[in-house]
């Protein structure tokens, strides 16, 4: 899904991760990993769900060379649930259980009513009356706004958008052979600096 490319004409030249990645994130692989492969996401794009099966297997493939890290970039005029969404997947995250929300979230893209959040919550072992009780208070309101501020400085402009240490993505990330190919190049960059 596309913003209005016109309120980030000036951020999108840079085409550059502007907030840089720190433990404060959800990531997946070692923080050392030569590759940092940051996705700007919506818990309610079908495209974002579209490239999720696509990020399991290039992390598969990547191994310990790869660290995946999701932040929110919920377009909720387009997509009303996504900002509920992804404020419970905080909630899920701090109780240790980020992953297992996320996943869940993608599986269950066509029910993300704030029921069914917390019935997700219940499922994957989350207190759920606590993640209620957080929704309900908007704890998690100011950490998506703040992700969702860093991907419109980096030149987000739509979901996903991807950032290969540091850099924007620009190719066809549902291309799986020029995705991986493009993390190759980017880990072979980084064993050959001096």
């Amino acid at each position: 899904m596309l913003i209005n490319r016109s309120d980030h004409e000036s951020s999108m030249q840079s085409a550059q991760l502007m907030v840089p990645v720190t433990e404060r994130d959800h990531s997946l692989g070692p923080a050392n990993a030569p590759v940092t492969l940051v996705e700007y996401g919506d818990f309610e794009c079908p495209h974002c769900r579209r490239a999720q099966p696509i990020m399991h297997g290039v992390r598969r493939y990547m191994g310990d060379n790869l660290r995946f890290v999701f932040r929110h970039f919920p377009l909720a005029e387009a997509h009303p649930h996504a900002r509920h969404a992804a404020e419970v997947a905080e909630a899920a995250g701090a109780q240790g259980k980020f992953w297992e929300m996320h996943d869940i979230l993608f599986q269950n893209q066509d029910a993300l009513g704030d029921e069914d959040l917390i019935m997700y919550a219940a499922r994957i072992g989350v207190d759920f009356q606590l993640a209620y009780q957080e929704l309900a208070a908007g704890t998690y309101t100011k950490r998506v706004r703040d992700d969702f501020r860093g991907g419109v400085r980096s030149g987000v402009n739509g979901t996903p958008t991807f950032f290969i240490n540091g850099s924007r993505f620009d190719g066809n990330w549902a291309d799986a052979n020029e995705f991986i190919q493009e993390l190759n190049d980017a880990a072979s960059q980084v064993h050959t600096a001096p």
